[in-house]
């Protein structure tokens, strides 16, 4: 079951498509169940995968008791999904950050120092992903494909991983932990997102001289923010979104434009 557009917000239109669908399990935004309104309800008994973005913990404080959460971890380019928490097996409430939990089966996952060495359980690195699951690379873009897909050196000859650019750290349980990027790059709801490329976006208007974006998050809700200097004259924030809108998908322009 797709969700239609006009219900893909945070409220009784999407609460009240999915019991009208008798939808009984879902992936969902935990940026889109944490900011559910009170009296929406998820489908009781229902079994949700909220990943691709932080997970709040006070989600499964809200929605623990009545539906099944399960924290999942995942990439594109390693056919999406590649670690799961489930909450209800590990006693209900994460009680601190809530982890991605552990590795799915055929999908090895390493968390390596800059020589590609692994660290230790509580110690921070970067996250590789190895497995069957793996893409071939991006279409096109023979640079890129061998930057990120390099040699796995603890699998069979001839594997590959894959460069997350997520920084992650083992808990001694033996689930992992999301830290955030090593690089620019953030995601909202579910996307990801480089904000060098609204920042090109932004500057390819004839009369911005300079732009910057931010990734703002106030509590669990992140929106985009845009930061422009004028090349001359004074800048419009509305003609400057709609030319970012021109140029960019609809989740990667700024809800707000602020000139300097």
């Amino acid at each position: 079951v797709l969700v239609p557009d006009e219900a893909r917000v945070a409220g009784s239109a999407l609460t009240e498509f999915l019991a009208e669908q008798g939808v009984t399990h879902m992936i969902l935004p935990p940026s889109l169940v944490s900011a559910l309104p009170a009296g929406c309800e998820l489908p009781e008994g229902s079994t949700i995968l909220v990943g691709t973005e932080t997970v709040p913990p006070d989600l499964f404080e809200r929605w623990g008791a009545t539906v099944n959460l399960i924290a999942a971890y995942g990439l594109t380019e390693a056919t999406v999904n590649s670690t799961l928490w489930p909450a209800r097996q590990a006693g209900g409430r994460p009680g601190g950050r809530v982890p991605i939990g552990r590795p799915d089966p055929n999908t090895p996952c390493y968390v390596l120092d800059a020589t590609l060495s692994p660290v230790p359980p509580g110690v921070t690195g970067e996250l590789y992903v190895a497995g069957r699951g793996l893409a071939r690379g991006y279409l096109g873009r023979p640079g890129l494909t061998s930057e990120r897909f390099v040699a796995d050196p603890f699998g069979a000859p001839g594997g590959r991983m894959y460069r997350t650019g997520d920084r992650a750290r083992w808990r001694r349980d033996g689930n992992l932990d999301f830290l955030g990027r090593v690089d620019t790059q953030v995601k909202i709801r579910g996307f990801r997102i480089e904000l060098g490329e609204i920042e090109s976006a932004l500057a390819a208007h004839p009369d911005v001289a300079q732009a910057a974006v931010v990734a703002d998050r106030d509590g669990d809700i992140v929106r985009l923010v845009g930061y422009a200097v004028a090349e001359r004259g004074e800048l419009d924030p509305r003609a400057l979104r709609a030319h970012a809108a021109g140029l960019l998908p609809e989740y990667m322009v700024p809800a707000l434009v602020v000139p300097l």
